[in-house]
């Protein structure tokens, strides 16, 4: 039988899956806690022992975002122009985003890049031919600092040389790549991908001890946001050979953050509607720090409305401190629940965590009243039409009914008129974990795992 070992290291949970290559099914999947600090491979090696006949797969291939996943700081000119370009870039490319600055690092900023000690920088700013001195003066005050981390520039192409310069004098690893926006509201931003996508294989997969791993398999391969947003390019897409099922949106609430991924144009039709701000990325990804289950539960109880918090605690019929004691268990767990009020509380969580992750992720349309009449001004993606809603991740795919944490993502569960939120769309549910596995398997076998997809993700 010709098999591929399809393998995601996570942040808790080290996950393999054995793929059947003739039939595109799942044989057999297996689990065990990640071990960061005992040696990445002790924690795969027990998962591996539940899965018999792996050592003969075809392919055995690996993602991770394991020990904190690759950690990025983005540097741009203006906000909401390179800088977000540099951010998106980052996390088109399955990074974390710890954190972005605009115009002139400042001394504050300096001592921030040294605490958030990221594994990559990202240096932007200037369109081509456009400011050359904001991207030239903060190479110098990056220059002054004691990093290691190696440093990505994708800026104005007329400083790069000179910007290039003054990093490598300094010490720092240096890597020069494609302008992020070459021009005013257009965005280059997969020459950058790529490039993190490489560093990441050659350099940080190593400094984080993952390459333990490699004994057992053909390597790591990408990180596992990428995978999964090139599982969901695919599922939407096709290839050449079969269609796909069209654009489509994929949740995923965890216990650190909640993504959304999104495979659309984002584009009004209405002929009314006028586009305002920095153009939208076709596959489009966003993590949301502070919407995690576990690790990060008291920034998505700071998000949730208070009188959305007051009415679930009268559903539940519990007080304040019954709810805040439920809180602190939730924290201490990694584990999936199964029952009890830790159970429900946990879904309304997720269902709030989708919401807002959601509600953030897509654009706005605004309305504007002119002498002749009103106009719409729309920011961000339209997903309005979207065709598909799928759900991912533990919560999601181990609840009795998962379709009501995914509908947080719909248009009518937003707490905003202006959200431009998937209107209605077909639910569909990751239910064995197949995403970051059948990205892998893309990069191989891309027919067999858009088939592979297509037999495992199911409509509810």
């Amino acid at each position: 039988m010709d098999t591929a070992l399809l393998i995601d290291i996570g942040s808790t949970f080290t996950k393999v899956s054995l793929v059947d290559l003739k039939e595109a099914r799942l044989l057999r999947r297996a689990q065990y806690n990640t071990t960061v600090a005992e040696g990445i491979d002790i924690g795969l090696r027990k998962a591996l022992e539940q899965i018999s006949d792996w050592e003969k797969a075809s392919y055995k291939l690996a993602c991770s975002s394991a020990a904190g996943g690759l950690k990025i700081i983005a540097v741009g000119f203006v906000p909401g122009m390179t800088a977000e370009a540099a951010k998106r870039a980052a996390l088109g490319a399955g990074s974390r985003v710890l954190k972005t600055y605009s115009y002139e690092l400042t001394e504050e900023d300096q001592a921030g890049i040294l605490e958030e000690n990221p594994d990559l920088i990202l240096l932007t700013g200037g369109t081509d031919g456009g400011n050359k001195e904001n991207i030239i003066g903060n190479a110098r005050k990056l220059a002054d600092l004691p990093l290691r981390q190696p440093v990505i520039i994708a800026g104005n192409r007329n400083a790069a040389a000179e910007v290039e310069d003054i990093l490598s004098r300094a010490g720092k690893e240096v890597y020069v790549t494609e302008n992020v926006m070459p021009e005013l509201d257009k965005l280059n931003i997969e020459p950058a991908r790529r490039l993190i996508r490489k560093i990441f294989l050659e350099r940080i997969v190593k400094a984080k001890g993952l390459t333990a791993v490699n004994k057992y398999i053909d390597g790591i391969i990408m990180p596992t946001p990428s995978a999964v947003l090139k599982a969901a390019a695919l599922l939407a897409d096709g290839t050449g050979e079969e269609a796909g099922l069209g654009e489509l949106m994929v949740v995923d609430p965890g216990g650190a953050t909640t993504d959304v991924y999104s495979i659309a144009e984002g584009k009004a039709d209405n002929k009314k509607v006028y586009y305002q701000g920095l153009e939208e990325p076709y596959q489009k990804r966003t993590v949301e720090g502070d919407l995690g289950l576990r690790y990060s539960l008291p920034g998505l109880l700071e998000a949730i409305p208070e009188e959305l918090l007051a009415r679930q605690l009268k559903v539940m019929d519990i007080g304040k401190e019954e709810f805040q004691a439920l809180v602190n268990k939730l924290t201490e767990k990694a584990e999936i629940l199964t029952e009890g009020q830790e159970k429900e509380l946990e879904k309304f969580l997720a269902f709030q965590a989708v919401r807002i992750a959601v509600e953030r992720h897509v654009g706005r349309l605004r309305t504007i009243y002119t002498p002749s009449g009103s106009t719409y001004i729309q920011e961000g993606k339209d997903l309005g039409k979207l065709k598909y809603l799928v759900g991912t991740g533990g919560v999601i795919v181990h609840n009795q009914d998962p379709a009501s944490i995914i509908a947080g993502a719909l248009y009518e569960n937003q707490a905003e008129p202006e959200s431009l939120a998937p209107l209605q769309a077909d639910i569909l549910v990751d239910q064995e974990y197949i995403l970051a596995a059948a990205g892998l398997l893309a990069e191989v076998e891309p027919e067999i795992s858009l088939r592979l997809l297509k037999n495992s993700i199911k409509r509810i």
